[in-house]
């Protein structure tokens, strides 16, 4: 929990970067909301930080969950929440290194499959992921709320 600030500052730092990726998530207007999420991962030891060497401060961490739900399904799947690493700190392997933690910790919890979320436009997590044997399970659409274009007249091709 002593970290609880400076992860809290690398969540709004992740929702600012994903903004560019077209996200709908605010990054400033959801601190709270994030600082009290973050404060339950941390508690129930589902969440793993990358530290500076020489400083200890942190500079990326993940998040994960074993997902549970409504409905009964035929696996036990594991989440990779977040995974985010400070742009300076990046291409060195902190953000491998997350993730093989994330994926040890949910495998250690019995998840069969496990799964994560990115910005469909986001070529380079994307890239980092399908490089480790993630693929796509299921796609997400989305369209403007006024859009129209679902609906043609009769008279147009």
């Amino acid at each position: 929990m002593d970290d609880l600030d400076a992860l809290v500052d690398l969540w709004v730092a992740l929702v600012a970067d994903q903004r560019a990726h077209g996200t709908h998530l605010l990054a400033e207007a959801n601190r709270a909301t994030a600082r009290d999420v973050l404060s339950q991962y941390i508690a129930t030891d589902r969440a793993v930080v990358a530290r500076t060497l020489r400083t200890d401060a942190p500079v990326g961490f993940a998040m994960y969950h074993v997902e549970t739900g409504l409905y009964d399904e035929d696996v036990d799947r594991g989440v990779v929440d977040n995974v985010y690493v400070e742009s300076d700190q990046r291409e060195r392997g902190i953000g491998s290194a997350l993730l093989d933690a994330a994926e040890g910790a949910l495998r250690d919890a019995g998840a069969d499959v496990l799964s994560i979320s990115v910005m469909a436009d986001n070529d380079r997590a994307r890239a980092l992921y399908e490089e480790r044997g993630y693929r796509p399970q299921r796609h997400v659409l989305e369209k403007p709320g006024e859009s129209d274009t679902h609906t043609r007249k009769a008279d147009e091709p």
